[in-house]
């Protein structure tokens, strides 16, 4: 049973001027403690267990192991911890990747310091904190129709032009071709009966396929 009064934080972020603003906006609030801060989860792996930190936060992109990938192996050397992401990533394969491999929340960068600190709480109660933009990309996924004609990659690519991007950005955020991005939305496109992204968008909204 804790019987120290602060919650005890561990945070991952290879950016140093994130993670000492971090430790500064999160260190100085009462009942909370910025135990260690780490560059990477490689550095973080050789002495975090002694540190026994009650919440981590935790970057996706970092040198070496990346963030979805440290955060089994996180839960494994400290069961107890609560693994909240912190990231510029709002891509929803991402989200979802880190709420099925054991985050108890998703927060974005652009997230205020108190809601970061709430949110610290928030999972040491056992809630699930997660950004407002984050919250409705989860709900808007279960809202969908499971029987949907698109594949996952299609269903992606088609959020992505309905944000307004072109099919060089889609193919950067999903490391993806541009032929590969245009073979998608012909797909798409058939797949719907139509012959204009309006059209695409337009049905795939009346139909919650997205």
């Amino acid at each position: 049973m804790k019987t120290d009064p602060n919650i005890k934080i561990v945070i991952i972020e290879d950016d140093e001027v994130i993670r000492e603003g971090y430790t500064v906006l999160v260190g100085r609030g009462p009942g909370y403690q910025v135990v260690n801060s780490y560059t990477s989860f490689d550095e973080a792996a050789k002495t975090i267990v002694n540190d026994a930190p009650d919440v981590i936060l935790l970057d996706i992109e970092l040198p070496g192991t990346s963030g979805i990938a440290a955060i089994p192996k996180l839960r494994k050397m400290l069961p107890l911890a609560h693994i909240l992401i912190l990231t510029v990533y709002e891509s929803e394969k991402i989200i979802f990747e880190a709420l099925a491999n054991g985050a108890s929340g998703y927060l974005t960068k652009n997230t205020s310091p108190a809601k970061i600190t709430r949110s610290i709480r928030e999972v040491m109660e056992g809630g699930g904190p997660m950004s407002v933009n984050i919250a409705r990309m989860v709900i808007r996924s279960f809202q969908r129709n499971p029987d949907s004609p698109l594949s996952k990659r299609e269903t992606q690519i088609l959020e992505l032009v309905v944000e307004g991007k072109g099919r060089i950005q889609i193919a950067n955020e999903l490391f993806i071709d541009t032929e590969t991005v245009r073979s998608h939305i012909k797909n798409i496109y058939f797949k719907l009966n139509v012959n204009s992204k309006a059209d695409a968008i337009k049905t795939a909204k009346q139909n919650k396929l997205i």
